[in-house]
């Protein structure tokens, strides 16, 4: 994450016990506007520079992060560097502990349910809908937010939504702690849409799973996600995500396929080709219909015509939903795929030599 590179001011170096000549490989300068004041040089010491500097190979947690980090707007201003490494920067997606995100075997749930029985998903939703008050229905879409409530997760585009969003008939829940602002917001919300709405300021792991099992739909409108895990759980709970085309969103969430067939069958092959990655079967990939829905431009007519549609296919079409939920849920999001990956890259950094070497500096005592 290109965000939080522990940068400080270049007169703290000495107290990093690194030694004097490696100065120039956390060396850093804020461009102007970035600066205090007109006598501010904006020289720092910046951790993640000199360890993209030094590192032997750099890693991030997907492929589409790797490439975005190369841009001005992903970099952060070390966009430089890191182009200049891209020949030793590598992205791999994250994976999931299976065993704890496991709606078989839940025990913050009160009905199991797995792919070939999605029956108990209906139950945990109704289970949710009367926790949080909601009427009891099956036909309106429930639609969830996980997340800290700050710029990067997108919680504001909700935000400047929430009035189109709740013209349409669904149920919306969020649950979330961080900015004031935002979390005012949730609370107003509630208090004006009291039909329609909930938000549950804090953090809550059974309350999590429960909207991540009773949610039809996932919301996460981030700005950017090197990975992102809560579009991983929902998929593994058959719950259809909605989110910004960035970052690991984008490599993990398959866009929902129109023209696709609608028989189980075929969702369960494109599901197993996605996992196969490059080698596997493309056109057998493109066949499915989808995973979910996926917006490009971070405004609230992209985002709203995702949440439109998506409602809409809930609504009139059935198995439609009900072959992508197959879908979601026959992917592979265990470690295991990662973990080749990484053997990989491991493998790769013993062959190359290293790319900095500390100097050995040898004292005499006479």
């Amino acid at each position: 994450n290109t965000l939080p590179q522990g940068s400080d001011p270049a007169t703290t170096f000495p107290n990093l016990g690194i030694p004097d000549d490696w100065y120039w490989c956390l060396e850093y300068q804020y461009p102007e506007h970035m600066r205090a004041h007109e006598l501010d040089l904006g020289l720092v010491v910046n951790i993640l520079k000199g360890a993209v500097a030094t590192s032997d190979r750099v890693l991030t947690v997907s492929e589409g992060y790797a490439e975005e980090i190369c841009t001005p707007l992903g970099g952060k201003g070390l966009e430089g560097i890191l182009t200049e490494r891209k020949h030793r920067l590598d992205g791999v997606v994250n994976g999931i502990d299976l065993d704890e995100w496991n709606p078989a075997n839940d025990p913050h749930c009160e009905f199991p349910y797995d792919v070939s029985n999605l029956a108990g998903k209906l139950m945990n939703k109704r289970a949710l809908q009367r926790e949080l008050g909601f009427d009891v229905r099956d036909d309106v879409p429930l639609l969830g937010f996980i997340g800290r409530l700050d710029w990067q997760k997108g919680p504001d585009l909700i935000r400047d939504s929430i009035a189109e969003m709740m013209n349409e008939d669904v149920q919306l829940v969020m649950l979330g702690s961080g900015i004031g602002e935002l979390e005012g917001f949730m609370q107003w919300a509630e208090a004006t849409y009291n039909d329609k709405f909930r938000g549950w300021v804090g953090f809550n792991v059974p309350v999590a799973h429960r909207i991540t099992a009773g949610c039809d739909i996932l919301l996460m409108p981030s700005r950017f996600e090197p990975c992102g895990l809560n579009q991983l759980y929902a998929m593994r709970y058959g719950t259809l995500p909605i989110a910004h085309a960035t970052g690991g969103l984008n490599d993990t969430i398959t866009r929902h396929n129109p023209f696709a067939l609608d028989d189980p069958e075929v969702a369960v092959a494109a599901a197993i080709a996605s996992d196969e990655g490059p080698d596997g079967n493309r056109e057998m990939a493109d066949l499915g219909p989808g995973t979910g829905w996926l917006f490009d431009s971070m405004d609230t007519w992209s985002f709203m015509y995702c949440v439109s549609n998506a409602c809409k296919l809930f609504r009139e079409n059935p198995k439609m939903w009900r072959a992508m939920q197959i879908q979601a849920m026959s992917q592979d999001l265990s470690w295991y795929h990662a973990a080749l990956k990484w053997e990989k890259i491991f493998e790769w950094s013993k062959i190359d030599p290293p790319h900095c070497e500390i100097k050995q500096e040898h004292h005499h005592h006479y």
